[in-house]
């Protein structure tokens, strides 16, 4: 079995060139994890990389997600409806190139097309630019949600580069 992946490269330069996603409702609150909980990420990772393959992290040990999480280059946020889990983001700084990538973003398969993940991907940008980032980026593929590219887009991220892989 050979299948074709496209994956496709965005950046924002400036907080400017967002285009924000106003918060949908009262009930929505995002938090940062702090202190870091592995048991978080890693819930959220098997839950939302189910339906999409993600499938890089599925062998790490807890130690693995420990070591991870705790490093002091990254950063997670949840985004809850009053006290349910909605979605996350894991921001990747670089503080030598002032950029912050995107790693992982998503919102739970029951929470779709209420209008969270535009708003998610709104606070994940300006929270990436308030720790003095330059460059905000991400990358995405078509086995990706069938919205994920246009939501990138859509809040003012562009495509710097595209490729396609084999699988």
């Amino acid at each position: 079995m050979n299948n074709q992946v496209k994956r496709n490269f965005l950046e924002i330069r400036s907080i400017n060139e967002l285009v924000e996603e106003n918060k949908p409702n009262e009930n929505v609150i995002l938090e940062k994890v702090d202190p870091p909980d592995f048991q978080l990420n890693k819930f959220f990772y098997k839950e939302i990389g189910k339906n999409h393959r993600w499938t890089d992290r599925l062998s790490w040990n807890d130690k693995n997600w420990i070591n991870y999480i705790n490093n002091s280059s990254v950063v997670t946020y949840i985004l809850k409806n009053k006290e349910d889990l909605v979605g996350y983001f894991e921001q990747n700084f670089n503080n030598e190139k002032l950029e912050c990538e995107i790693a992982y973003f998503g919102i739970l398969e029951e929470y779709f097309g209420k209008k969270l993940g535009g708003y998610l991907l709104s606070e994940a940008i300006k929270k990436s630019f308030e720790k003095n980032s330059k460059r905000v980026w991400v990358h995405t593929c078509s086995l990706d949600h069938k919205h994920a590219l246009s939501n990138y887009i859509s809040r003012g991220m562009k495509i710097f580069q595209t490729d396609t892989i084999h699988i």
